[in-house]
């Protein structure tokens, strides 16, 4: 329960698993000459077919799995989503398509497709672009089950991106959080990449090399935007690779808008002196895990998002900035209360009502994702900025 000191324990047939893709990481150092870059380790530890986090069976959302996300908690976020990128999809028109990447249970989907239908906005086709077999597979047969089949027919799963020239809406949902990222820390004024070597036993632990040219000027790019240096010893997160990550899942995207909600900071703020060690995380049962080496495919890794890089990728793939805000200012301004209302008047009883009620509390309340969690929005041809008129932040970018 959240209020024990840690994570309940692991199962046997867990520690097995866990065991088995151990034993594939220290293959993977020995490979690389004994030191592995931490973002290849974290995308083994996520990704690796059949063994990482998100690629093996495990429950991994809601109260059973490790972590809660919006869409768990009820249809209120995704009726909000769908608010805001319905006026989107009727200016592209009839052969617009919606893109999700990483449709978690399937649950946004199924509240954001209902919602988009009664609003008379849903798009030709429903894309998920899904990277894990396991959850494709669990997607699928959630939104077979809620849908009804001519509806779901209009679903489909992609390797890759869009293979064509598309328009539409592309939708991310605590999904850059979850990129492999690199790792980076400063001595004697030169900067160091992060690495993962064996200790004397055959575990995990980080040892720093000298950075590649890439991730040292994308450094030193951060330390004139923020106008200092960082000082010795200071260690953090930075993704060089967002610009072309963004411009790789838009694909083809010529006429539509592009959506993103995450938890993270603008660059100055994810930057802090204060924060010495980065934001890199694990969760576990809905603990905070501070070893990201413990329990290695049975938790998540995750580190917050740099909301000035992701402002920087997607103008700079050509897109225009549309707004940037809080979450809770994003799911005010496109209709929360109006949603809640709705729901209200329907509900069964007051238990219902009060389930509701604390549903919004939780997307909403600075203690719980109100302000934790941002949204950042990009335009291409179409009008999208309406979708940030309320707490716009962007000057704080």
């Amino acid at each position: 329960m959240s209020g024990s000191s840690g994570p309940p324990p692991t199962d046997g047939d867990a520690l097995a698993h866990s065991a088995h893709l151990q034993a594939l990481i220290r293959e993977q150092v020995a490979a690389a000459g004994g030191a592995l870059p931490f973002w290849r380790f974290m995308e083994l530890a996520l990704y690796a077919p059949g063994l990482g986090y998100y690629s093996a069976g495990a429950a991994k959302f809601g109260a059973a799995g490790d972590f809660v996300t919006a869409p768990e908690l009820g249809p209120l976020f995704a009726e909000c989503v769908a608010g805001a990128v319905a006026p989107v999809i009727g200016q592209v028109g009839e052969d617009a398509r919606f893109l999700e990447i990483g449709a978690g249970s399937g649950k946004f989907a199924e509240y954001a497709i209902k919602q988009l239908m009664w609003l008379d906005a849903m798009p030709a086709r429903y894309a998920i672009l899904e990277p894990s077999a396991d959850l494709r597979e669990r997607q699928r047969e959630h939104l077979s089950r809620r849908l009804t089949p001519p509806v779901f027919e209009r679903v489909e799963w992609l390797d890759g991106p869009m293979p064509d020239d598309w328009n539409g809406v592309l939708f991310a949902n605590e999904v850059i959080d979850a990129l492999p990222t690199p790792r980076f820390s400063i001595r004697g004024g030169e900067v160091f990449e992060e690495h993962v070597v064996l200790d004397g036993d055959g575990g995990l632990k980080r040892s720093d090399r000298p950075a590649d040219a890439l991730l040292a000027a994308a450094v030193r790019h951060v330390e004139r935007q923020i106008d200092a240096p960082f000082a010795d010893g200071y260690r953090s997160e930075l993704l060089p690779q967002l610009p072309y990550w963004l411009q790789a899942v838009a694909g083809g995207l010529k006429s539509g808008a592009m959506l993103f909600v995450d938890y993270g900071y603008p660059r100055r703020e994810y930057y802090d002196p204060r924060r010495r060690d980065g934001t890199l995380r694990a969760f576990h049962r809905h603990h905070v895990v501070e070893d990201v080496f413990a329990r290695v495919g049975l938790q998540d890794i995750t580190a917050s998002v740099d909301f000035t890089a992701l402002a920087e990728a997607g103008t700079g793939a050509g897109f225009d900035f549309a707004g940037y805000c809080s979450q809770a200012s994003f799911l005010i301004g496109n209709g929360l209360e109006q949603r809640l209302a709705a729901h209200e008047a329907r509900a069964a009883d007051e238990a219902a009502r009060h389930a509701l009620r604390q549903q919004a509390k939780a997307l909403t309340l600075p203690g719980e994702m109100g302000e934790r969690f941002q949204a950042m929005g990009f335009a291409r041809d179409v009008g999208f900025d309406a979708a940030f008129l309320v707490g716009d932040l962007s000057f704080r970018l």
